[in-house]
């Protein structure tokens, strides 16, 4: 009888090896720090892919001025968001402090109540916007004019609420009295502003919103930013490539009261873009629709067909104040200048007659500047293809779809 085989305790690995199979411990362990050696390159080499791709989109929106903006910046460090925003919101602040005809203390409000012929200290920024504004007026023959104020309040678009009734004339030509560019001078060195009778008022609301959204622009670049779309209130300036990596595409609204609709898409990758137009924000006056938008020249509303306007420019601020003083001027006018002076510029007017396409009432002429810088065909939108404005209700654009530019939808306050 043989005796029963034991299992004996054997020293680290002798079992194994007296098994005649590989194995043991040591192999073990070597096989545990190779496992550990490829994991760590695993992980290198996500971090590296992480750090060679594109940052992720970063898209900023929020209320400002009375109105909303919104901000894309396609590859955004994900590091320091915060700090951007608040910059952003500082810059914002900074602008809403010197422009606001609303708000009390802001340089707008306390010059607008100098009761004096001295020249007013102002930011070297606001008196660069104010004489940006007075070579408009100047090519426009007076037609669009900053110290339109008295006019807009006398027509009750201020806090003291709507007419009841057209004013009449003794309060219209009263009025008229105070307004007139050349009654405003600007002094660069120190900056300054000079009325030459205490009771003239201006009012930025047609360049501000503009002008905010250069100096965003401005803040951005200077962080390094070479991406980005910016847009307050309806004017939008952009740079660079959208987040699929396309050039920015923007929708150029038609003038339809009931909801938004897109007239044409246009490819940018540089520039800005505003539009005008009084199709939503008037009210009805015994008959007589009263929009937001004055003639300076005669104190009364813009009464033509309804119409948006859409000017193309390298500054926001100068394609804000243009789209309105176009507006203002009419399709005819308003065309004949642009072709003058070089203007990028869109009409699109309602017109119960029909336009180039059966069915639609609507009518789209372009400056030659525009034609140039968007050859048509180039980026079409189905005709009365509803849209969604950048940054509406929060909710993140879909990719691939245009950015909607309208009139703008608040008044830069």
């Amino acid at each position: 009888m043989k005796p029963k085989a034991r299992n004996h305790a054997l020293p680290d690995g002798e079992g194994s090896r007296s098994r005649g199979r590989p194995g043991g411990r040591p192999l073990l362990r070597a096989v545990a720090l190779l496992g550990l050696l490829a994991l760590a390159v695993l992980l290198l080499r996500s971090a590296l892919e992480r750090r060679a791709r594109p940052d992720e989109a970063l898209t900023l929106t929020g209320q400002t001025w009375g109105t909303t903006y919104s901000i894309i910046l396609p590859r955004a460090p994900a590091a320091g968001r915060s700090a951007l925003e608040e910059a952003i919101r500082r810059e914002m602040s900074a602008v809403d402090q010197a422009m606001s005809r609303h708000r009390e203390g802001s340089t707008v409000d306390l010059f607008n109540r100098w009761a004096s012929t001295e020249p007013f200290p102002v930011p070297e920024g606001l008196a660069g916007v104010v004489a940006a504004a007075r070579e408009v007026s100047e090519r426009t023959g007076g037609a669009y004019d900053i110290t339109i104020r008295p006019i807009v309040r006398l027509w009750g678009f201020d806090r003291d609420g709507l007419r009841v009734a057209p004013p009449a004339p003794e309060e219209l030509a009263s009025a008229l009295e105070r307004v007139g560019y050349r009654r405003l001078e600007v002094l660069r060195d120190p900056p300054a502003l000079r009325k030459d009778r205490p009771d003239l008022e201006i009012d930025l609301s047609s360049i501000a919103k503009g002008y905010g959204v250069d100096r965003v622009c401005g803040l951005l670049e200077g962080l390094g930013h070479t991406d980005y779309m910016v847009e307050i209130g309806g004017d939008l300036r952009v740079r660079g490539r959208n987040p699929d990596g396309e050039p920015w595409r923007i929708g150029v609204e038609r003038p339809a009261v009931e909801r938004s609709e897109v007239h044409r898409v246009l490819r940018m990758e540089s520039g800005a873009l505003a539009t005008s137009g009084e199709y939503r924000n008037f009210y009805d006056l015994d008959g007589l629709r009263v929009s937001h938008t004055f003639d300076a020249r005669s104190g009364w509303p813009v009464a033509h067909a309804p119409t948006s306007i859409a000017v193309a420019a390298e500054t926001c601020m100068e394609a804000d104040a243009w789209a309105t003083a176009l507006n203002i001027l009419g399709a005819d006018e308003g065309l004949r200048l642009a072709g003058e002076l070089g203007l990028a510029a869109l009409f699109i007017t309602a017109d119960p007659g029909g336009g180039a396409d059966a069915g639609d009432p609507m009518v789209a002429r372009a400056s030659p500047a525009f034609a140039e810088r968007f050859p048509s065909g180039a980026a079409a939108a189905p005709s009365g293809a509803a849209a969604t404005p950048p940054g509406a209700g929060g909710a993140p654009r879909p990719s691939g779809e245009p950015l909607v530019q309208g009139p703008g939808n608040g008044v830069a306050r």
